[in-house]
């Protein structure tokens, strides 16, 4: 037993993670009966989730108050490629949809849940989530209120005493510790996880929608594996692959069990550690990206929507299948301001084509029904882009630190 427990320490947390993967899915196929297991994975989520918004707030402030003038941190080229990727990926799912036109079945079932009423509403919401009172951003885990309180709170700490800085330094140290152990007891969370997944969805519940689903993913698969490296190439000047596997398998595959790019962001900051960037700039665009850097969702948004529009008989020139893909990677910026994420923000791309909301809350359904694959996909595609674009813009500057 000492043997065992020593190699498991010993073994790196990916394979450790793997293991947990296999174990979950024969127990879930095997022994389903067993709910009890399902439980590790919601302590662990939900562990992450309740120290994630903490940790984003003592990060970015921490970082922002230590910040010298003069101390490059290549946030306007991070900002750009969020930007760039977001909309390349949804430029992509339209093409994609083009090639392989899908539809899907429309019926009364609907949804309970309400969705914005368009662009404007989902701005609107984006400004109010700006000024929420800092302790109830915290606690609604509103991650765009929590930066912009961050910041000013950060910008402000730069007048501060040398002590009140390394008691703030002192904080985000704390906190990541925490994290850290949390991190550690990945295995048995995503155990559960895979457990619960399997055991109460199936593989059979998602046959009945194989091919959108299909398109989904490999729509999300080539914006992972082409496009964003394609994007790395022309700033760095190297080959990006090693960085791009890097960043998916270690952030990629986390994300896809926790289905939450916020529960993701310790992963992302342990990563960034550890290839050797510049904690001034990730500890703020790691956040950030978890925020506004959504090309998964972008990807969702289009792909359903012009799933919908096949199955109604709309046509589409390209010209208004770009205009698609500018509201969408707007509105995915926004996505995890809004309950429900980009699923929600469906209706909102759906109404460019006059469809109605009715029938645009049937297609959110559908998402809700793949969204046990799709989500997983969505948020390990957004997560493990946020790491490789800061990572980008770091290598773009200083060759020397190029991998």
């Amino acid at each position: 037993m000492k043997r065992i427990i020593r190699a498991w320490i010993k073994a790196s947390l990916i394979k450790r993670i793997l293991i947990g993967m296999l174990l979950g899915a024969s127990l879930g196929i095997f022994f389903p009966s067993l709910t009890g297991i399902g439980l590790l994975g919601d302590l662990f989520v939900g562990g992450l989730k309740a120290i994630a918004p903490i940790l984003v707030f003592a990060l970015v402030a921490n970082a922002l108050s230590q910040h010298q003038k003069g101390q490059n941190t290549n946030m306007k080229t991070i900002i750009f490629l969020y930007l760039l990727g977001t909309f390349a990926a949804a430029l992509v799912a339209v093409l994609a949809s083009f090639l392989l036109p899908v539809q899907i079945t429309l019926t009364s079932a609907n949804t309970e849940v309400a969705a914005p009423d368009g662009i404007g509403q989902v701005l609107s919401n984006l400004l109010l989530k700006l000024v929420d009172n800092p302790l109830n951003a915290i606690v609604e885990a509103n991650y765009i209120g929590i930066l912009s309180w961050a910041v000013i709170f950060g910008l402000a700490m730069r007048e501060a005493s040398k002590h009140s800085k390394e008691l703030l330094r002192t904080m985000a140290d704390v906190t990541s510790k925490i994290v850290e152990w949390i991190i550690n007891l990945a295995p048995f969370g995503i155990l559960g996880l895979v457990f619960k997944t399997i055991s109460d969805k199936g593989i059979a519940s998602l046959a009945n929608y194989g091919v959108l689903l299909g398109l989904l993913i490999a729509t999300m698969a080539f914006v992972a594996l082409i496009v964003n490296p394609l994007i790395a190439f022309l700033f760095m000047r190297k080959n990006p692959y090693p960085l791009v596997l890097k960043c998916l398998r270690v952030s990629g595959i986390t994300a896809f069990f926790t289905r939450s790019s916020a529960a993701n962001i310790p992963v992302n900051m342990k990563l960034c550690q550890d290839l050797g960037l510049n904690p001034d700039t990730y500890s703020v665009s790691i956040p950030l990206g978890s925020t506004i850097n959504m090309a998964g969702a972008a990807v969702t948004i289009n792909v359903l929507t012009l799933a919908a529009v096949n199955t109604l008989g709309i046509s589409v020139d390209f010209g208004t299948a770009f205009v698609l893909s500018v509201v969408a990677a707007i509105s995915a910026c926004g996505a995890s301001g809004i309950a429900g994420g980009s699923l929600l923000l469906i209706p909102v791309a759906c109404s460019l084509f006059g469809i109605s909301n009715d029938l645009a809350m049937q297609v959110v359904g559908v998402g809700f029904v793949i969204g046990v694959v799709q989500d997983s996909c969505e948020t390990a595609l957004n997560s493990s882009t946020d790491v490789l674009f800061t990572a980008v813009a770091e290598y773009a500057t200083n060759r020397k630190l190029r991998p």
